[in-house]
């Protein structure tokens, strides 16, 4: 994404840009950064033409596309929610084997996985012209801290490694929002604090700094007993805080990272990190220790009580136990 903008800025402008994927954030703001660089305010309502899929068609784009720009040097054409369009990139094909020189159209396709797939000429045509394809993928949860990390640093704000676990906790894969939240951290700053910590992040969002999956996780690393207990106590004293799904879910995702550890080739730090695809920090914090401290046959037999947790919880085998409950069995399971 960081690529296109910057040949954009290079003057290095695409005839057609095609975005496509399964994460709609990065679609939204590519082709919202596209057309502020390539789209002066002043021109769009003379230069600027904006379609969605289900609310035309095919011809009446690449009519939009021949026009010629009245007041700058381009047309911009927007197609949001292309994939609605009948016939898709395929519908577009004559138009991306001979572009406009004169128009820049962009192209949003939410919820496609691989353009080229269904549209394998019109791709070929595409490329040809020296049109650009964007794959949008979606950011599994064991990436957002450094998500979050780059979209403060374009800020000119650092954040403290806990406080990224915390927000990755209160708001999970929704990258608008976690993008929300970043921007209201950022703007909370006072003058000459560069640094978003686990306080702030405690402050905003009502989450625990001390009672949350993240330290449960780092407490089970270090088999801490005591503050795995205070931690589980906390839950079952504050329900709104506490839901057993995405704690199984955190744990489930430590203790398989655990697992796979074990085969990397090198057990340095650095060798595990690379090994998972994880930064230093998060390997450091809680991973060396855990190796340090758990067998690995161990690991699988808690993995297994994991799955068996969270079907309990879902009533198979007629469970009825309460959240806590069964949490405090599994870490008992855990220290046993």
């Amino acid at each position: 994404m960081e690529d296109i903008i910057k040949d954009a800025r290079g003057g290095r402008v695409a005839p057609v840009y095609v975005l496509a994927g399964t994460e709609p954030y990065f679609i939204d703001s590519l082709s919202g950064e596209l057309t502020e660089l390539l789209m002066p305010e002043q021109n769009r309502d003379f230069d600027m033409s904006l379609f969605y899929g289900l609310e035309t068609d095919a011809n009446r784009i690449i009519e939009a596309c021949r026009q010629f720009p009245l007041l700058g040097d381009r047309r911009v054409v927007l197609v949001r929610e292309a994939q609605q369009l009948r016939g898709g990139l395929e519908a577009l094909e004559p138009y991306c084997k001979t572009p406009s020189e004169k128009t820049v159209l962009i192209l949003c396709f939410k919820g496609v996985d691989d353009i080229r797939k269904g549209a394998a000429k019109a791709a070929k045509a595409l490329a040809a012209c020296g049109g650009v394809i964007y794959e949008s993928k979606k950011v599994y949860e064991s990436a957002l801290p450094a998500f979050i990390t780059r979209r403060l640093k374009a800020r000119g704000v650092a954040i403290e490694p806990k406080a990224a676990e915390m927000l990755v906790e209160h708001v999970g894969t929704d990258l608008s929002r976690m993008d929300s939240e970043l921007e209201k951290l950022a703007g909370s700053l006072s003058a000459g604090e560069k640094q978003v910590t686990a306080a702030m992040v405690e402050e905003q969002t009502g989450l625990s700094r001390d009672y949350n999956n993240y330290e449960l996780v780092s407490a089970l690393a270090r088999k801490n007993k005591t503050q795995t207990l205070k931690i589980v106590r906390y839950f079952n004293d504050n329900p709104r805080s506490f839901a057993l799904t995405p704690t199984l879910s955190t744990l489930f995702s430590f203790y398989a990272d655990l697992m796979q550890a074990y085969y990397a080739p090198d057990k340095s730090e650095r060798g595990v990190a690379e090994w998972l695809g994880q930064p230093d920090w998060k390997v450091r914090k809680d991973l060396m220790p855990a190796l340090r401290i758990y067998p690995a046959r161990k690991v699988m037999r808690i993995l297994s009580e994991i799955r068996q947790t969270d079907a309990r919880s879902k009533g198979v085998e007629g469970c009825r136990m309460a959240p806590g409950d069964l949490l405090l069995e599994l870490v008992c399971f855990i220290f046993d």
